[in-house]
């Protein structure tokens, strides 16, 4: 099978301080291959993975707990399938390979390890600490810990750069806040209808010149299928209010007036913010992939995103801690 060439080029950006040249978009796997009664077709993943290649995206990011390992293993066979890109394709992943990870030194070792023989790298260029709770922090940070061990991967050669991604935002802004990690992927935290990253967590990558990689950017669905169009299988993991649903229904009047795509103002959007690096919004099936492609590909006009401006919101999709 050959790969095409997109007719343009997505746009090129360094991973903050890592130096590390990834495309503006990139492909999530966290539901790579998912059929709707929940079951995994790989085919369809690697399939997926090579759609998102041939149409441009340069980065992939994966972890070592999606689809209980399977979504690493898909992304080493896309990313093979494609030998001419190898050195092009920026494969990121996250240490924490069983649910009750305890972030020691000896876990991260063994993830990191059990993440290279799935993709089948001897080096992978960003490994990120994934969902530690705010109250391991000591733990995490200490001499024993995922930080230091990773680290110790880092000199080793093993990785090349060390980052910081929690689904909770509310858990990933103290980590991000120390200035110790020089990438963080943001989940849960920035889109059309959510800016609880503009508080504290962008303004602190933006000082110590973190990369930051928006993920959920699509709301789990919302924002590509828009409010006409929903199905409950788009929506994993999201119940949304009327009024978030209402807000959205406003945006889609405003993309419908200037022939602007819900998807593309979804994902454009994301990657405006000067503190932001790229985005990866995730991708079951090929045409998904090859969909959001085309989206970042989009004309939009500066007068869109003017209009657009007085109907951004924030509907919080994770629960503060109390106070």
């Amino acid at each position: 099978m050959s790969s095409p060439n997109p007719s343009n080029a997505l746009p090129i950006r360094a991973l903050g301080k890592t130096g590390v040249e990834v495309t503006v978009l990139g492909v999530g796997c966290a539901w790579l291959g998912r059929r709707a009664d929940g079951s995994i077709d790989e085919d369809a993943g690697v399939e997926a993975i090579v759609a998102a290649i041939d149409s441009g995206v340069r980065l992939i990011d994966t972890a070592s707990l999606y689809v209980d390992g399977t979504a690493e293993r898909v992304v080493g066979q896309a990313v093979r399938a494609r030998p001419e890109l190898a050195g092009q394709i920026v494969v990121e992943t996250k240490v924490r390979d069983v649910r009750d990870f305890r972030y020691t030194a000896a876990e991260t070792r063994r993830s990191v390890e059990s993440s290279l023989q799935r993709l089948q790298l001897q080096h992978i260029p960003v490994v990120y600490i994934h969902d530690p709770p705010a109250d391991v922090f000591d733990r995490v940070m200490g001499p024993d810990g995922a930080l230091a061990e990773l680290r110790r991967l880092q000199a080793e050669g093993v990785v090349g750069h060390v980052g910081i991604a929690s689904n909770n935002p509310w858990d990933n802004t103290p980590y991000i806040e120390t200035g110790e990690f020089e990438a963080a992927v943001v989940p849960d935290a920035y889109s059309l209808i959510s800016r609880v990253a503009l508080e504290r967590m962008f303004p602190a990558a933006e000082r110590f010149g973190m990369g930051v990689v928006v993920a959920t950017p699509l709301e789990r669905g919302l924002l590509a299928t828009g409010t006409r169009n929903q199905h409950p299988e788009d929506h994993i993991n999201r119940q949304f209010t009327p009024a978030s649903i209402a807000q959205v229904s406003r945006i889609e009047d405003v993309c419908a007036r200037y022939g602007v795509s819900l998807l593309a103002a979804a994902l454009q959007y994301v990657v405006r913010h000067p503190a932001v690096t790229c985005t990866v919004p995730g991708a079951r099936r090929p045409e998904q992939a090859v969909a959001n492609s085309a989206a970042m590909r989009e004309n939009s006009p500066e007068a869109f995103w003017q209009e657009l401006a007085p109907l951004l919101a924030d509907f919080h999709v994770a629960v503060p801690p109390p106070r």
